[in-house]
């Protein structure tokens, strides 16, 4: 760890509020996980105290005190998952890539942990790897998605991967549907929306696949940016009841078709998303 960059990672983002967050987060991106020593440095640079520095470190499931394997899998263990079968998913998990949850395999190929909710209760037992949803997943499916995860998720045909899910939305203020049938991406229509930042104004198309943070828009968005989302029927800005569990920033809120909620992160970059489909029959 080079102690002069974690220095001016910090001095960087001294004067921003929320600066803490912002800090730890590029320290993170440089070194893919949380030091000790890195955090104690945030300690004494801030000034702030090392108990609080460190809190933040743990409360945001998006920062790792220790070094994540190439790929992250996540097996829900949340009620509803729980009694579809989610502890024998983890416990096959386990038993194929030889790790119990909260390690990393000797090649470092492979992070395994297990969550109390990823968000998507009507279709559990639900297993997240590098962002890509499997719902439903069965023992026999485990050794499928590994072998899925090593190939390469991201290179999945578009429209075609199976840890993605297709959802429709619509506006929680007007009822007016946000789906653009016109304008696809990831080969599936678009979420239609207008967006606002430092003082711009303009459209934005999200994929509608759950999982997918596939983007498009009238002007490119700065990295950490927190963007304003709006409906393009009635104006309402599509703000959620809660803030990002990974950030802290505010989430997005749409109503999906057929019942349930879906939020996402306002940050530029930030993967932070909660899907409830519990108004859903599973």
């Amino acid at each position: 760890m080079n102690t002069e960059n974690i220095v001016t990672i910090i001095n960087e983002h001294k004067k921003a509020q929320g600066g803490l967050i912002a800090i730890l987060e590029d320290i993170q991106t440089q070194y893919g996980y949380l030091p000790a020593d890195a955090i104690k440095i945030v300690a004494k640079e801030t000034g702030k105290p090392l108990i609080e520095v460190y809190g933040v470190a743990t409360f945001y499931r998006a920062f790792s005190l220790k070094p994540r394997g190439k790929h992250l899998v996540s097996v829900c263990l949340g009620t509803a998952c729980h009694v579809r079968g989610g502890k024998h998913i983890a416990s096959e998990f386990t038993k194929e890539l030889g790790i119990p949850a909260g390690e990393n395999t000797p090649d470092k190929e492979f992070t395994f942990e297990t969550v109390n909710c990823l968000g998507a209760c009507a279709l559990g037992p639900v297993v997240v790897v590098d962002g890509h949803y499997f719902s439903k997943v069965t023992k026999k499916k485990v050794k499928e998605i590994i072998k899925k995860a090593k190939s390469g998720l991201d290179e999945a045909e578009e429209g075609k991967d199976d840890g993605l899910i297709p959802i429709e939305v619509r506006c929680p203020h007007c009822n007016h549907s946000l789906m653009d049938p016109h304008y696809k991406v990831d080969g599936q229509p678009s979420i239609k929306l207008i967006m606002s930042f430092q003082g711009e104004h303009g459209w934005l198309r999200l994929s509608s696949l759950y999982g997918s943070y596939s983007v498009e828009q009238e002007y490119e968005i700065p990295p950490k940016s927190v963007v304003n989302i709006f409906c393009p029927h009635c104006h309402a800005e599509l703000t959620g009841i809660a803030t990002c569990p990974e950030c802290a920033s505010p989430m997005v809120s749409m109503i999906i078709q057929g019942g349930g909620v879906v939020q996402i992160c306002s940050k530029r970059g930030c993967k932070g998303h909660m899907l409830d489909l519990t108004g859903i029959n599973a």
